[in-house]
């Protein structure tokens, strides 16, 4: 067995409503919230940036952990905001947690799906045994341009995840990706904000390869959604992942627990992954979870994951330390759109 021994996560306090963003370009904030299905999102302070956020993530993720940094062998980061063109992320992490230097160190850049391709690569390390213990990350300061639609979602976190195969609390029973050259969302060397494909980013992107790695993933472990307890997927708005679940046939139920997209918009590589950890601060042993990322170019991951009994241990140091989900989206400050573009465009 291998799989999560440990995770953590970290939702600056910051955050904007919708309606101040839709209020400062003279748009209907009723029509943009009904449209889009978020109120508000999370934004990276002004002193804040991807390695600041993976590295609190890291920090929670091994305050569940029974041994030290020096443990870990592997860390890989995914981000689309990674602040350094040529300088990597991993290794300035690593140097802040103490993890020494006898250990691989890369970064990854998939849009929106760079953290689970971390998560993806780092349990092949596992299971091939070259690895013991490894630290996956997906990490981002959402960029958007000002008064582009993405600016209403475009959001800020980061996900840590230890893998290893010991005190394994929640099993990888398997996972699958599928890739295409689709390119729905992009952005050149040099350029300060993405660009996007608007509706085309829907069905040939999005939702073709989101269904097209959870069919796959559900055919290989022989399973349907109604085996399932929990699906996560990729949300880059709240409309997308609840069309989708509905379109794969699984229930508001077994969606619900994700959506963290809701309350803190789309942190990029942190999402799915983030809808992952507040799966699994409620989840109880022996539950599985479907969960699908979604990167553009495009691509999805997908896995089945599966709780066990020492699960419940690392839920209650997360609870002890107020550093849930529930905990991180209830922590908020907010910021008005003047002080947002100070934070996010550092004016």
């Amino acid at each position: 067995m291998f799989g999560i021994i440990s995770y953590g996560t970290y939702i600056p306090k910051n955050r904007i409503s919708l309606d101040d963003i839709a209020s400062a370009w003279g748009k209907d904030p009723g029509e943009i919230q009904k449209g889009l299905r978020v109120r508000e999102k999370a934004v990276a302070d002004i002193d804040e940036d991807t390695v600041t956020l993976a590295i609190e993530a890291s920090i929670d993720a091994l305050a569940g952990y029974a041994g030290t940094a020096g443990d870990i062998e592997a860390i890989l980061i995914g981000s689309e905001s990674h602040p350094y063109a040529v300088n990597p992320t991993s290794s300035i992490v690593g140097e802040f947690l103490g993890v020494g230097n006898k250990y691989f160190a890369s970064d990854l850049e998939f849009a929106c799906k760079a953290g689970t391709a971390a998560a993806t690569l780092i349990a092949g390390l596992v299971q091939a045994k070259a690895v013991k213990l490894g630290l996956a990350i997906g990490a981002d300061t959402a960029q958007s341009r000002p008064h582009d639609a993405l600016e209403y979602t475009s959001g800020a976190g980061a996900v840590a995840l230890l893998i290893g195969d010991e005190k394994v609390a929640v099993e990888l029973v398997a996972n699958t990706s599928i890739t295409s050259d689709t390119p729905d969302f992009w952005r050149r060397d040099g350029i300060a904000y993405p660009s996007h494909a608007g509706r085309f980013s829907g069905e040939p992107a999005y939702f073709s390869h989101v269904v097209g790695a959870t069919e796959k993933i559900l055919q290989m472990t022989n399973r349907k959604p109604a085996d399932i307890d929990y699906c996560v997927f990729h949300m880059p708005n709240g409309k997308f992942p609840r069309e989708v679940s509905k379109r794969l046939g699984f229930t508001k139920e077994q969606l619900g627990p994700s959506l963290t997209v809701d309350h803190i918009g789309n942190p990029y590589s942190a999402s799915s992954l983030l809808g992952l950890a507040a799966v699994l601060d409620a989840a109880l042993p022996g539950q599985t979870i479907c969960m699908t990322s979604y990167g553009s170019g495009a691509g999805s991951d997908a896995f089945i994951w599966r709780t066990t009994e020492h699960i419940v241990e690392v839920q209650k140091n997360r609870k002890k330390r107020g550093t849930t989900i529930a905990d991180q989206i209830k922590n908020k400050a907010y910021i008005d759109y003047v002080s947002y573009l100070r934070s996010t465009h550092k004016i």
